[in-house]
């Protein structure tokens, strides 16, 4: 059960952290999983990619942070906090610092190297009910409380460089639920707890300093339903805004510059909305409901004109009368000036060696694309009858009686052909420690409005048997209607399966099974 999505920066691997522990990593050009790792025990509630997409920071809601290797699945350090964590972002520039905002605490950032942490200061230590994020380069920090103040805090130095606070019409405070920076651009977002999306321009609040007044570009709100919003995001190039729905399956799509709106998207009916995500670099857009992950996107029609303006299509075959010199090797017709000017044009010579950069994936303050960037994970072929040991010592020279030993020989004769295996180094595991942070703290993604009982025990993995999962908070469910999605019991791992019955508007559907948890993605 999908509970949160991330994409990497280039948009071409979509991590997916799940309800039992588990992060899925979703190759997003072959429409497969590219690799899963077993990160938690309880479910994870937040995920974000390095910048150079070879690290993946994730949060449990065990109050578990952790750094993991993508190419190997391992796990580089684990921060245990005291609290549950609502949110970590990696720096935008530099991969040694994480951004953790832990309940009812102040917000810390990580420093990876030596494992030490800074408590960001705060407006007012009684309201700690703090939410932050870098901006776009990494420059500065903003934070926002319960009433919404917002600080702008220096990187390096944690020194503080402006501040605002937000009003609603009168001079009654509003609470902030999050803020949001555009990948290009300045403007970021300022999702509030009075159903109104306000648009700031990064620049304007620096001008202003301390105690400003800066007035929102845009005010973005859903006026007939007073809709509560519970993600909003930016589109790749800082256009559009999308926000998704808190009370049902639903994204609202606005274009920034006018503040109009453009498009709503309406999902299953009775389904809650969890995650929402824009691709970095196409009209492309990722959901969370129910567990499943919904991507939104365009159909394409083809338009040959386009790449030949006299290009016609025909109805029917039409008779094509073929000119006397069409097929000619020489065409003996042709004037000379233009003969000339053929000759001169196959004389030049064309570049097909350098690769020009790709202008998306390059920020504004470089001309080069990452050289080490990790764009894609190898995936190996799944083998339906492998040769037992291929590439070992022939049957002979390894002699082994499976009729004693039974299946363990085996697997003992495969890994000594393959060398001895290093064992794997525990990770690093930092416990850090907040003054007068509460620790019988319930994360949100567990403890369900309207219902007295924990769900802390319920969530996570299922240990041994299968009957618990009906008390599950986030358990699979049959769909009924015209999407017609089956829980895929007993999927092999990692194989991908077509799902019956129709898509969402403007979607396109698969199913990922990830073994016989019925955990699955539908694309």
């Amino acid at each position: 059960m999908a509970l949160t999505c991330t994409f990497n920066r280039w948009g071409t691997l979509l991590a997916v952290g799940c309800n039992d522990g588990r992060i899925v990593i979703w190759d997003f050009l072959t429409r497969g999983i590219a690799k899963i790792i077993s990160a938690h025990i309880h479910p994870v509630c937040s995920l974000c990619w390095s910048r150079d997409g070879h690290k993946l920071v994730s949060a449990s809601t065990d109050n578990i942070v952790s750094q993991w290797d993508v190419l190997s699945g391992d796990c580089d350090q684990r921060f245990r906090f005291p609290s549950p964590i609502l949110k970590v972002q990696y720096h935008p520039r530099d991969q040694n610092r994480v951004l953790v905002c832990p309940m009812k605490s102040a917000p810390v950032m990580l420093t990876l190297s030596d494992s030490k942490h800074v408590v960001l200061p705060v407006d007012d230590d009684s309201d700690l009910n703090v939410v932050a994020s870098f901006d776009r380069r990494g420059e500065y920090i903003y934070t926002g409380n319960a009433k919404g103040k917002i600080l702008v805090l220096k990187t390096d130095t944690q020194d503080l460089v402006a501040s605002f606070r937000v009003t609603t019409g009168t001079s009654n405070t509003t609470a902030i639920k999050s803020i949001e920076f555009a990948r290009k651009g300045s403007c970021f977002l300022i999702n509030t707890a009075d159903r109104i999306i306000r648009v700031y321009d990064g620049r304007e609040i620096l001008t202003c300093g301390r105690d400003g007044e800066p007035e929102p570009m845009q005010k973005l709100q859903d006026l007939v339903n007073r809709t509560p919003w519970k993600k909003c995001c930016f589109s790749g190039d800082g256009e559009y805004i999308v926000a998704g729905s808190a009370r049902q399956h639903a994204l609202y799509i606005w274009e920034k510059s006018i503040g109009n709106l453009v498009k709503i998207l309406h999902g299953t009916r009775g389904e809650l909305l969890l995650d929402v995500a824009w691709h970095p670099v196409r009209p492309i857009i990722a959901s969370i409901s129910s567990g499943v992950v919904s991507i939104w996107a365009q159909n394409q029609v083809e338009n040959w004109s386009a790449f030949a303006p006299d290009f016609k299509e025909l109805d029917e075959n039409v008779e094509y009368e073929e000119r006397e010199s069409e097929f000619d090797i020489e065409d003996e017709d042709k004037s000379e000036p233009e003969q000339t000017g053929a000759d001169a044009a196959e004389d030049e010579e064309v570049d097909v060696t350098s690769v020009d950069p790709i202008a998306a994936f390059c920020s504004s303050d470089e001309e080069l694309e990452d050289s080490k960037a990790l764009l894609y994970l190898p995936i190996a072929p799944e083998v339906e009858d492998p040769e037992e040991n291929p590439y070992g010592p022939p049957p002979d020279a390894v002699q082994t009686s499976l009729t004693d030993e039974g299946i363990g020989s085996e697997k003992k004769r495969q890994s000594s052909s393959d060398g001895p295996q290093p064992p794997k180094k525990k990770p690093k595991t930092t416990n850090i420690e907040l003054q007068g942070v509460p620790n019988d703290e319930v994360h949100p993604l567990l403890g369900v409005k309207g219902d007295g009982k924990s769900k802390k025990k319920q969530a996570g993995r299922p240990k041994g048997s299968k009957g618990k999962e009906k008390d599950s908070p986030f358990k699979p469910k049959l769909y009924k209607g015209d999407r017609g999605a089956l829980p895929l019991e007993g999927a092999a791992k990692g194989k991908v399966q077509a799902e019956l019955g129709q898509p969402l508007t403007g979607t396109k559907a698969f199913a990922i099974g990830a073994e016989d948890r019925g955990s699955r993605i539908l694309i």
